[in-house]
């Protein structure tokens, strides 16, 4: 088994202290998020920023647009951020995004779903859902060639990209070109390999994630419901092509890589990556986790490729 990477070990031993997510609840939590706004990295000032808003069934939700450089045309992009579908906004993925969209030539609108506990499934989801729908609405105002639009996210926002995906496909309305999925947490089974091994002690614990969930989810339903638990899916043929990751100190981690065999199996293009000595969250913290940074590199030669 591959060692802890010393950076995430002295990532982690700053955090020391902290109480897990289901002690500090969500008014702590939501607060202590709003720290560090380049804890992922400088932010390319060549790349346009834009705050707006758009309407979902059943909110106005603020939306950023990361536009590069260059006249384009550019491809597209929709993200939905990580946070356990409680905590996190869109503000702190401006690095991570303005990068992305340099590198892959792509406008990327980031979306701020509604969050539970106070907003719980289907919301988020539908939020998610309508944001594609938005995004290839406005497609040509926006400046995105149509046709050529993923959608990503990292944990709960790879858990939204993962679910938006499949009924993406079952309503067949505008193509997607890729699903971007960072550690995604998409399955509900707390006995995995993963789940035991890095229960404590690696920032997201196995009890936090449970609790997570509960926070999600509204009825027992839910559980089997694709669109929430996309583990459960009994058909992923037709999929849009996958860029998956896992890191090895994360309790999502077999999540992501038995997701990965399930494309696999359902004949959907899938390129897999997995990180062994990194924890979860790493992609939020190159400040501290080189790693953060480059592992950019790998998302979007991926994405260039599936576009090529």
């Amino acid at each position: 088994m591959a060692e802890l990477h010393p950076q995430c070990a002295a990532f982690l031993k700053m955090g020391e202290g902290q109480p897990d997510v289901t002690q500090m609840g969500t008014f702590y939590g939501r607060s202590n998020g709003h720290s560090e706004r380049d804890l992922s990295g400088p932010i390319d000032p060549s790349v346009h920023i834009e705050h707006l808003y758009f309407t979902s069934p059943t909110a106005d939700l603020p939306i950023s647009i990361f536009t590069p450089p260059g006249a384009g045309p550019f491809n597209g992009m929709v993200y939905f951020h990580g946070g356990g579908w409680v905590f996190n906004y869109i503000r702190l993925y401006e690095a991570q995004l303005a990068d992305m969209a340099k590198r892959t030539n792509s406008i990327i609108v980031s979306v701020n779903y509604q969050k539970a506990p106070e907003h719980k499934f289907p919301i988020p989801f539908d939020d998610c859902y309508a944001a594609w729908e938005w995004v290839n609405e406005h497609a040509a105002e926006i400046g995105i060639t149509t046709g050529k639009i993923g959608i990503g996210g990292d944990s709960a926002g790879g858990n939204l990209a993962s679910g938006v995906a499949i009924k993406i496909r079952d309503e067949n309305k505008y193509p997607l070109a890729y699903q971007w999925l960072i550690y995604p947490c998409n399955g509900v089974d707390f006995e995995t390999p993963s789940y035991l091994a890095n229960a404590d002690h690696y920032g997201l614990t196995r009890n936090g994630m449970i609790w997570l969930w509960d926070q999600y989810l509204a009825t027992e339903a839910d559980r089997s419901n694709p669109y929430a638990v996309p583990l459960s899916a009994k058909n992923l043929s037709g999929l849009a092509p996958a860029i998956v990751l896992t890191a090895g100190f994360d309790v999502l981690h077999d999540d992501g890589e038995r997701y990965k065999e399930m494309l696999v199996e359902a004949g959907v293009p899938v390129a897999y990556k997995d990180l062994p000595d990194m924890i979860h969250g790493f992609f939020n913290y190159g400040k501290y986790i080189e790693q953060g940074i480059t592992i950019r590199d790998y998302f979007a030669d991926e994405i260039n490729k599936v576009l090529k």
